[in-house]
């Protein structure tokens, strides 16, 4: 069969002859059947899309693979033939990676399948499972592993790269929580990565995201926890009241986590109609201690005044209902991490973070926080590939743009906005927009550099996991 053609989502990239792609990728159609997608194909382009989209990078084809030996023989003909290779999971990635341009995409979503054994405490999670099913295949055993904020993200990109939500103050980033892995490398070995199985491969796991194989199986910590007390507030957005709101989280035991965005109001119903459209404070926030400890917490919380209380006792997998847009949306972010310890920004900074939010004019725009500190900070630096355990706060500078020609007033504003609020020089890989060498370098300190390089050269000296925030040989 001839595996070319086009439904107007073509590469952009002609690195083979239409002849000698068919040869190439001749192995998978024989090994996928119509999981092998071409553009030519009824949804090619739904499964294409990802979460913050545009149309910068079309593949040639995608692979929807169910085992890791699938895994493998997509890994062998990228390897063989040189075609680019993009591996994603839940599709959430700033920068695009879970597509290449010209190239083959090693889609994981139908690897989904979970194993909650909680005897010995662990999760087993096959390399597409999403955030929000874990945590309520867990949450029915009383169980759970922190990720980040949002149910529909993939949790072995988010593992890779770090892991900063709701739990995280208390138990860890999710790369703390991660206890082994199984990896398909480029040479096309099969491998487990633990403390004690490729101790270097574990180590550059977490933190160093996909530049060394294709993650298939986690396995993670998982702790008690059967309810929290949690939800959303919301203040208005003044400078004295965003001050006071920040100081309060930062102070706040390790158990109360989460992310606060300084926003214009979207029209939501649970909001009073006059402040749709006005600059707005909002959180989520997620309170995994005991119940009795809540009311202090949150008592402090909303000494300020809140235009917005939602928190109430709830199983914990509810903290992640919802989701967001399927693909389309032209989004730009730059994260850093801002102060050490127990610290907060000040009340000129929280007036520079409104200002910026309400002069932006392309669409929407976000200043997201999230509290660093407890357990984060209570792990040796050096254990793993992530750096920047000493920041108070981690901070991303986002918006977006609903079409192409938004895109570079988005641009101008997230870099604007960010040098303002000196969001700068200390960058977290999983929400980063470009991922150029200056951000990998953002990224890591020079002595874990280093030694990610070094990993790399052992396991993929050829460079062929590259689309991604790319740690070269």
């Amino acid at each position: 069969m001839s595996t070319h053609g086009s439904n107007g989502t073509t590469s952009t990239t002609a690195l083979l002859s239409p002849e000698a792609l068919d040869s190439a990728l001749a192995p998978l159609v024989a090994a996928l059947g119509d999981r092998l997608l071409i553009p030519s194909a009824a949804g090619f382009a739904e499964t294409a899309a990802v979460f913050m989209g545009g149309p910068e990078r079309a593949p040639v084809a995608i692979a929807r693979v169910r085992t890791t030996d699938e895994v493998a023989a997509v890994v062998a003909v990228a390897r063989d033939t040189g075609l680019p290779l993009a591996v994603r999971s839940g599709g959430h990635s700033f920068a695009r990676h879970g597509l290449a341009d010209g190239g083959l995409v090693l889609d994981m979503r139908l690897m989904d399948g979970i194993e909650i054994d909680a005897d010995a405490g662990v999760g087993h999670a096959q390399g597409g499972v999403l955030a929000g099913a874990y945590s309520t295949a867990a949450g029915e055993r009383g169980l759970a592993t922190g990720f980040g904020d949002t149910g529909t993200v993939g949790i072995t990109g988010l593992a890779l790269g770090g892991g900063i939500g709701y739990l995280s103050r208390r138990d860890g980033l999710t790369l703390d929580n991660l206890l082994g892995a199984e990896v398909v490398l480029a040479d096309g070995r099969v491998v487990q990565a633990n403390a004690d199985e490729h101790p270097d491969l574990y180590w550059a796991l977490r933190g160093g995201g996909g530049n060394f194989g294709v993650v298939t199986r986690l396995d993670l910590r998982l702790r008690e926890l059967p309810v929290v007390t949690g939800g959303m507030l919301a203040w208005a957005a003044e400078p004295g009241t965003l001050a006071t709101v920040l100081a309060t989280l930062a102070e706040a035991p390790a158990e109360l986590a989460g992310m606060l965005n300084v926003m214009v109001a979207p029209p939501l119903p649970m909001l009073p109609a006059e402040l749709h459209g006005k600059p707005l404070v909002m959180a989520l926030v997620c309170f995994a201690g005991p119940a009795s400890g809540a009311e202090a917490v949150f008592a402090a919380l909303r000494a300020p005044g809140t235009v917005f209380d939602g928190v109430r006792e709830i199983p914990y997998p509810e903290m992640f209902a919802g989701g967001g847009p399927d693909g389309g949306v032209f989004a730009e972010a730059r994260p850093g991490f801002l102060g050490e310890g127990v610290w907060a920004p000040d009340e000129a900074w929280a007036a520079a973070a409104i200002e910026a939010v309400s002069g932006a004019s392309h669409g929407p725009a976000v200043v997201n926080m999230r509290p660093m500190g407890g357990a984060i900070a209570g792990v040796d630096g050096a254990s793993s590939a992530f750096a920047h355990r000493d920041a108070a706060w981690m901070v991303t500078v986002q918006g977006m743009a609903m079409g192409p020609d938004g895109v570079p007033a988005l641009r101008e504003w997230v870099t604007s906005a960010s040098d303002t609020l000196g969001v700068a020089g200390r960058g977290y890989v999983n929400f980063m927009t470009n991922a150029t060498e200056q951000d990998v370098r953002n990224a890591y300190p020079e002595a874990t550099l280093a030694r990610l390089r070094e990993v790399k050269r052992a396991y993929d000296p050829t460079n062929l996991f590259a689309s991604n925030h790319n740690v070269t040989p």
